[in-house]
Formats: C-alpha cells, structure tokens, sequence
C-alpha cells in the first residue's frame, strides 16, 4: 500500500479508527461519509451488523458545503430519534474532525444527540 496515495491514507486512518470504536444498540456507531459530491450519515449497530437509520444528501440540489452539512446533521438526528436513539459514537471515517465533518455532529449534537468519540469502558 503506497503511503504517498490520499485514499489509502485515509483508509488507514480508518482501520486505526474502527480498532478503537464500535457500535451497540444502545450507543450506536454513527458513520460519518463525505465524498466530492454527497454527505451520508450511517447509525450501525455492528454487534448484529445492521443500519439502524441513516441521511444522505443524496438528490439535494445544494452544494457540498458546510451549510448544507449542518442540515444533514439536524436530518440524521432527527431520523435517529425517530428511531429511539438519543446516544452515539461518532466515526468520523479517517476524515479530519473539521469542516463539512465537525458541522454534521455539531449540528446533530444540536439537535438532541449526545455525540462521543469512543466507547465508554
């Protein structure tokens, strides 16, 4: 694996993540995703390995952009107390804590979840 590629160094970074964190039923994983074009937020439970809810900004007509990763932020929060969750672990996905990541769990944070980086032991 060329340590000189974006991807690969991000994907490493995320190995190194998940090693740390894991979702549950009561505190689920929430994936953070962010692309070129779209955002997607993920709520795992990875002991039964399944998707407990989740938000894109997939089919919006607004930009990639820290306004619009605020929005999907309240969107996600709101799919996920819909769904009786109200506690989280954040998975940033070997992206940086900044920018388009840091609005969508300020933003959920906001809007009623309580947002963790890793597991409490």
């Amino acid at each position: 694996m060329s340590s000189g590629i974006k991807k690969d160094r991000r994907d490493s970074r995320h190995r190194r993540i998940r090693r740390k964190i894991a979702g549950t039923a009561e505190r689920p994983r929430m994936a953070i995703m962010v692309s070129c074009k779209y955002m997607y937020v993920q709520f795992v439970d990875d002991e039964k390995g399944v998707t407990l809810a989740c938000a894109s900004t997939l089919g919006g007509k607004g930009k990639n952009n820290i306004a619009t990763a605020r929005l999907l932020g309240r969107q996600a929060a709101e799919s996920a107390i819909q769904k009786g969750i109200r506690r989280v672990v954040i998975d940033r996905g070997g992206f940086k804590f900044h920018g388009r990541v840091k609005a969508v769990v300020d933003a959920a944070s906001e809007a009623g979840l309580s947002a963790g980086l890793r597991k409490e032991k």
